[in-house]
């Protein structure tokens, strides 16, 4: 597969060295790159030797000093610079299985790419690597890596995953953190299959891998509309989500007494489903977790309240604002949008968006297409909308494949995209 380079970062190495767009990288150090992750390696010396074929054919030698793992700034066709590695697992919860036909195809695919894992946050199985593929890891430091555990029983986890290959996953984890790979792990906790006592022997077998096993979140299974043919499974409710809490409760206060951190953290929904109050902001020490959903809201919460008092005197941008959220999240941003018009001489209007795309059983705000949002919208005369930056990619593209500009036409309104941060947002309220 060709390196073409597609862009060169304003003021770095490859702008001094001339390189330009659809220039294709050959070597470094006279070595093939075979994919990001080896380039990474490779560039990460002081002295580093490129090769480059310019688009006229001509091949450039250059060499460069630099100072230690400092970026010489080029950005590749193809950012993996190679071929994603598809997963080969039949997970019994697998969400892109429960999707309905007609969205884009990259929606569709189901990878378990390690160099995913390290650039992007995408987490693992590890069930699809070869050993080869668990030293190069080890070699290259590729860390953190996040790695979906659900449970270190050997034979439950090969069901919950469909892949008879399936491997000892403690093992596999003891290898990478014998060699000091840090992990984060993540739970899909599937009611009745894998809770229960099931989940305090996954627990406490993780926590002695800390410290380099980081964090454990647990994230209730997504179930949509779209389970046709597929395993029964049930959503959690009120009454199952409290007894998690008190079961995971009990296990922070355990592990916390042996090791000094709660190790193991759950995601907002459950004590949404609960209607429990949030754990304290010191109880998700740091916030390892967060695109897992886990303390994202008690997060908002304090920064709301930490910079509501510097915008109290500020100009307001706009006379009337609309945000719109999922179903879980509801709640607790009417709450914090009516502390805001208390300080602030704004009227802040929340909708909250029924996941009609997926189902009702999907409530939060990231899994919202643009036709909800478009159908849910449409009559209400609404002139500025805030929208979470989660409900989008990094092209401002719904997973219907609607962009902001869609919304935009269709609403006859205006879009703001902001982060889940609570400075953020007040930002684009006042000035």
């Amino acid at each position: 597969m060709k390196n073409i380079i597609i862009k060169i970062i304003k003021n770095s190495i490859a702008e001094e060295l001339e390189l330009e767009p659809m220039d294709e990288l050959l070597s470094v150090n006279g070595e093939e790159i075979t994919d990001y992750i080896d380039y990474k390696f490779q560039i990460s010396d002081e002295t580093v030797v490129l090769e480059v074929k310019k688009q006229d054919g001509e091949i450039w030698e250059l060499e460069i000093e630099k100072e230690y793992d400092e970026d010489i700034g080029i950005i590749f066709e193809n950012p993996l610079m190679d071929n994603i590695k598809v997963c080969q697992n039949k997970c019994i919860f697998c969400f892109i299985d429960q999707m309905p036909k007609g969205m884009r195809k990259s929606l569709y695919l189901k990878d378990d790419d390690t160099r995913l894992s390290f650039l992007y946050g995408n987490f693992i199985t590890l069930t699809n690597l070869t050993d080869d593929e668990i030293n190069r890891i080890i070699k290259y430091r590729i860390s953190p890596i996040k790695v979906s555990v659900h449970a270190t029983d050997k034979d439950l986890r090969k069901y919950m995953m469909g892949n008879n290959k399936e491997k000892d996953i403690l093992e596999y984890l003891k290898k990478l953190t014998d060699a000091g790979i840090t992990v984060d792990c993540q739970i899909v906790l599937v009611r009745d299959v894998n809770d229960g006592e099931v989940l305090n022997k996954t627990i406490r077998d993780l926590a002695k891998l800390q410290p380099h096993v980081r964090s454990v979140a647990i994230v209730p299974v997504g179930l949509t509309d779209y389970r046709e043919k597929l395993a029964e499974l049930k959503p959690f409710d009120k009454e199952s989500s409290e007894k998690l809490i008190d079961q995971i409760n009990v296990l922070q206060n355990e592990i916390y007494k042996n090791i000094n951190t709660r190790f193991v953290f759950l995601a907002d929904e459950f004590y949404i489903l609960a209607k429990r109050d949030f754990p304290d902001f010191e109880s998700y020490e740091e916030f390892d977790q967060l695109e897992n959903g886990i303390g994202l809201c008690r997060l908002l919460t304090w920064e709301i309240n930490e910079y509501l008092p510097k915008y109290k005197n500020k100009q307001v941008i706009f006379d009337e604002v609309t945000i719109a959220t999922g179903v879980a999240a509801y709640e607790l941003i009417l709450s914090l949008c009516e502390k805001i018009m208390k300080e602030i001489n704004i009227k802040i209007n929340v909708e909250k968006i029924t996941n009609n795309f997926f189902g009702e059983k999907i409530t939060v705000a990231g899994l919202i297409t643009g036709k909800d949002l478009i159908e849910q919208l449409k009559n209400k005369n609404i002139k500025n909308i805030i929208l979470p930056k989660c409900m989008l990619n990094d092209d401002n593209v719904f997973l219907d494949d609607l962009k902001v500009e869609d919304l935009q036409r269709e609403l006859n309104a205006k879009i703001i995209i902001s982060d889940v941060d609570g400075e953020k947002l007040l930002n684009y309220l006042v000035k």
